[in-house]
């Protein structure tokens, strides 16, 4: 799976869910998504600004928690996803996967 079908993917999920009033930044390879879900609905771009979160990780990990083969919170102890900023934040990415 590439970057570009995993944004389009995204963007229709964050259309499913309700605005996630903050902003989030993927950084998947050093690809960015970053959704900004504070003017009253999630949008999706490539910008690479400061956000609330930024959840880092490989595609390999992004895959393995879609597919529901890792839980975050083990991916995070062993340092496969990392999780800067409002983990409040983080949080809504079960709704995601």
């Amino acid at each position: 799976m590439e970057i570009q079908q995993l944004r389009e993917e995204l963007e229709i999920k964050l259309q499913k869910i309700d605005p996630i009033q903050k902003t989030l930044k993927f950084l998947i390879d050093d690809e960015v998504m970053f959704i900004d879900g504070s003017n009253g609905k999630n949008t999706m771009s490539s910008d690479d600004i400061d956000a609330d979160c930024t959840i880092t990780m490989s595609l390999d990990t992004y895959l393995k928690l879609q597919q529901k083969k890792i839980k975050p919170l083990m991916a995070t102890l062993t340092g496969k996803l990392k999780v800067k900023g409002d983990l409040n934040v983080a949080r809504k990415l079960k709704e995601l996967m």
